[in-house]
């Protein structure tokens, strides 16, 4: 009888401290999942009338799938260099990704190393200005190491802000429930000693750098303002990005600068607390383009609206680097089968920076919207002989009018539903607008590939395997375990 009793003491505690582990594991899932966001995340701008949106476009291609006749026609970047020398009283960046580690043997842009000096130049040129540059920690390996571009901007008195992630919710509860209760306590090394995931030659990561990256969050944000103008952008500063196609949108006017100043300022405020300037200056009437600025949640709101108000005959075009979000997805099937024109340009999901990728999840998202439509959705994949089409536009054209969204966010539910920090320009424009026009002339020119093997046929990239990668992308999306 006491054997029995020393046997089932252990036990029975075994049991509690499990029971109520798993308590606290659920308990942190739910709060992390649906806690309240920091004030000013998931900003809905005002609407603000001007006449001056102009569209910037990087864009890879060649004249075969092999690569032969190569040219990359980069303008976006050149765009930001202009619009810092340009700038005479601030300059705010809010970029996810800036660094030139690579594996590839590609001679990329220094964009890294250019976009420092001229932020350094400027600061020297004029020591009382203001340039402050948000971006995610992923740039400092998650803090196992300095980034030294990042380092150079601090020493020259220009404001950096890491992003506070832990503050925003969790996208993927199951692993960073055991991360907030278990694994976040680990912090006992001094110097990175795993390979970094980015490139074999960029900086060791330590173990507790790892579990941080594992939580898949970030601050996506593409954004850069001025006293002058913005560019809301779907490109990063990265070398080894440089080559990607990416479409931007650059804007003017008091109000919609002062929009995505306030949007800015919420992560500094919640990250490092302080204050962003603001452009002084009345805000002119009148204007053709209707401009908005939109984050997080408040793009897939918008978004759908606008897809919503395409009717028969109407058509809806996107050049997409991530399609997977479900309501979206039903969206445009919903679109399609009521008589709207669709057609997508989108990235095979083939590789990424010189690794091969599994198409997740565009093929078998694409494979399930066309057996819902019978094929009516018109698909054509991008012909990626470099980098990715990383571009994230969408555009919705009815009878009265043109609707574009453009900026950080991918068609998921970690960049549309509160999870990453994602900004978008969304312009409403008369159809018959030199920017309309503008972007008929891009889309046409990739689909139709007037000068080049810009895009594929849909056949390209599905196969028998792509039936089996539905049930991969159904079980990933059901878990919450992706990267997308």
């Amino acid at each position: 009888m006491k054997k029995m009793k020393k046997w089932v003491r252990p036990k029975w505690f075994i049991l509690m401290a499990t029971l109520l582990f798993l308590f606290l594991y659920v308990g942190v899932i739910t709060w992390h999942t649906y806690k309240p966001l920091p004030e000013g995340i998931n900003y809905e701008g005002e609407i603000h009338w001007t006449d001056d949106v102009e569209m910037l476009t990087d864009l890879t291609y060649a004249q075969n799938r092999k690569g032969d006749g190569m040219v990359h026609e980069l303008s976006i970047f050149d765009e930001i260099y202009k619009m810092i020398d340009e700038a005479q009283e601030f300059i705010v960046l809010d970029f996810f990704l800036m660094d030139h580690y690579t594996d590839e043997n590609i001679d990329f842009p220094n964009i890294s190393e250019t976009l420092t000096t001229k932020l350094i130049q400027k600061k020297k040129e004029n020591p009382q200005m203001d340039i402050v540059y948000i971006t995610d920690p992923l740039n400092t390996g998650y803090g196992s190491y300095e980034s030294k571009w990042f380092s150079q901007l601090a020493d020259a008195d220009i404001e950096v802000v890491y992003t506070d992630l832990d503050q925003l919710r969790d996208s993927t509860p199951i692993y960073s429930g055991l991360y907030r209760t278990i694994f976040r306590w680990v912090n006992f090394e001094k110097n990175g000693w795993i390979a970094n995931a980015m490139a074999s030659k960029a900086p060791e990561m330590t173990l507790r750098s790892y579990m941080i990256l594992l939580n898949v969050k970030a601050n996506h944000r593409k954004t850069v303002v001025t006293d002058k103008s913005a560019i809301v952008t779907s490109g990063n500063p990265h070398d080894a990005s440089s080559l990607h196609g990416n479409v931007a949108l650059k804007v003017k006017g008091a109000g919609i600068l002062n929009d995505i100043l306030e949007a800015e300022e919420a992560v500094v405020r919640y990250t490092n607390g302080g204050s962003l300037p603001r452009v002084d200056a009345e805000e002119e009437p009148g204007g053709d383009y209707a401009v908005q600025y939109l984050t997080e949640k408040k793009i897939h709101d918008a978004l759908l609206g606008d897809i919503a108000a395409a009717q028969e005959g109407d058509s809806i075009r996107m050049g997409m680097f991530f399609i997977a979000m479900p309501d979206i997805v039903q969206a445009i099937v919903d679109a399609s089968n009521r008589g709207v024109h669709v057609q997508m340009i989108l990235d095979p999901n083939e590789n990424s920076f010189g690794n091969e990728k599994s198409g997740l999840p565009n093929r078998p998202v694409l494979q399930k919207m066309m057996e819902e439509t019978d094929g009516k959705i018109d698909v054509r994949w991008y012909n990626t002989v470099v980098g990715q089409y990383h571009t994230k536009l969408v555009v919705v054209q009815t009878t009265q009018e043109t609707y574009i969204t453009n900026g950080s966010a991918n068609l998921t539910d970690r960049t549309l539903n509160n999870y990453n920090l994602e900004a978008n320009l969304r312009v409403i424009a008369p159809n018959d607008s030199e920017l309309s026009n503008e972007i008929d002339e891009y889309f046409e020119r990739l689909w139709n590939n007037e000068d080049a093997l810009y895009t594929l046929d849909f056949e390209e990239f599905q196969d028998g395997f792509t039936f089996f990668q539905r049930g991969i992308y159904r079980l990933q999306e059901l878990l919450k375990l992706t990267t997308y």
